[in-house]
């Protein structure tokens, strides 16, 4: 497993993990969509915003892959803000793409794109 080297590894302050150290033996952990429910603790919704800034500070709106990002973080972004690139799509693969839907990420998070982000 190949690591992104300068992203984040986690929300300061906090125990919100952005990656992960290293592979796990028995494969990586699959990316499934998680239900983002209106009624979430704002320590949540702060790091799902964090974590969103800086996959588009590092890759933008170019396909990227997971490599050592880490699977439950990416997972309350999946199917909405971030998708899968490839077809078909190895939620379990650490070499996995995947992409920003820019309109959809501004859309629901747009504090993440604050701070001289490209439009």
């Amino acid at each position: 497993m190949l690591k992104h080297r300068g992203f984040p590894g986690r929300l300061p302050g906090t125990d919100f993990q952005f990656v992960i150290r290293r592979a796990n033996p028995k494969g990586a952990t699959p990316i499934t969509r998680r239900e983002r429910y209106r009624d979430r603790r704002t320590p949540d919704r702060k790091a799902d915003v964090a974590f969103l800034a800086a996959l588009w500070t590092h890759f933008g709106p170019e396909p990227f892959e997971r490599r050592n990002l880490d699977a439950g973080r990416l997972s309350w972004l999946f199917g909405r803000e971030v998708l899968p690139y490839d077809d078909p799509f190895d939620p379990q693969d650490y070499e996995a793409r995947l992409i920003i839907d820019e309109a959809a990420a501004r859309a629901a998070f747009p504090e993440a794109f604050e701070g001289g982000a490209s439009a």
